[in-house]
């Protein structure tokens, strides 16, 4: 694979499209309309806390890390893609490198199984979702 042909060839604005879905997933993810409780009850943090967080900072960095991974999955897509073999990508990134280093990393810092499935879970839509698009979109 050609790493600067596979960055010329990716088409620009499904990844700035696809980066925004995968930000507003991550707002609903973790709203308490979903698992933003039991995740701030898992890591250990208060509604207070996360309030006087430096907001811009984290959504800033967060859209930026989202970005590069949108882009990245893009390569590995590529351009002769449909909306299945999107999936299909988004697919074994999400379970097979994200969800298993979650893995790794939560056995030996002793995580919750409820953490791993809530953030693991998180990044198998997210890369499943962002694939989808991004294979029907090239």
């Amino acid at each position: 694979m050609n790493l600067a042909y596979s960055l010329a060839d990716i088409n620009w604005l499904a990844v700035v499209v696809a980066t925004v879905i995968a930000f507003a997933i991550g707002g609903l993810w973790y709203s308490k309309a979903l698992f933003g409780s039991a995740w701030l009850e898992e890591v250990g943090l208060t509604e207070e806390a996360v309030k006087n967080a430096n907001m811009p900072g984290l959504f800033g960095g967060t859209l930026v890390l989202q970005f590069l991974a949108v882009t990245a999955l893009a390569a590995l897509i590529g351009t002769d893609s449909s909306w299945q073999s999107g999936l299909y990508s988004g697919l074994l990134v999400g379970v097979f490198w994200v969800a298993t280093a979650y893995g790794i990393t939560y056995l030996f810092e002793q995580r919750s199984l409820r953490l791993f499935l809530i953030n693991a879970g998180y990044n198998v839509v997210l890369f499943s979702i962002v694939g989808t698009i991004l294979g029907a979109w090239h």
